[in-house]
């Protein structure tokens, strides 16, 4: 059986990042936190940069205060770990037993 990783987006998939560290800080999907942002930018362009730069400074701030929190308390699918097997939710063996 063969283990899966899933990664967060690339490094060049970023605009600045900021959401995939504030989802990593969090422990949520940043694509949630992209699309709010989305939306919410057909409304608000300008407010919408302007929070999201003030939201990026946060980060830099609590990155720069903090260098050592933000992996020890992360879950292992956020830090691009593999989960071990037993957690897998789909057990291969039972799904071939089944459809033979």
């Amino acid at each position: 059986m063969t283990s899966q990783t899933t990664k967060l987006a690339a490094p060049k998939d970023n605009l600045l990042g900021i959401c995939n560290a504030l989802g990593e800080d969090f422990g949520f999907n940043p694509l949630w936190l992209r699309l709010a942002l989305g939306c919410a930018f057909v409304i608000q362009p300008i407010n919408v940069v302007i929070g999201y730069l003030a939201l990026g400074l946060i980060v830099l701030v609590s990155r720069l205060a903090f260098p050592e929190a933000r992996t020890s308390t992360l879950p292992e699918r956020a830090r691009g770990e593999a989960l071990p097997a037993s957690t897998d939710p789909v057990d291969e063996d039972f799904v071939f037993a089944k459809a033979a």
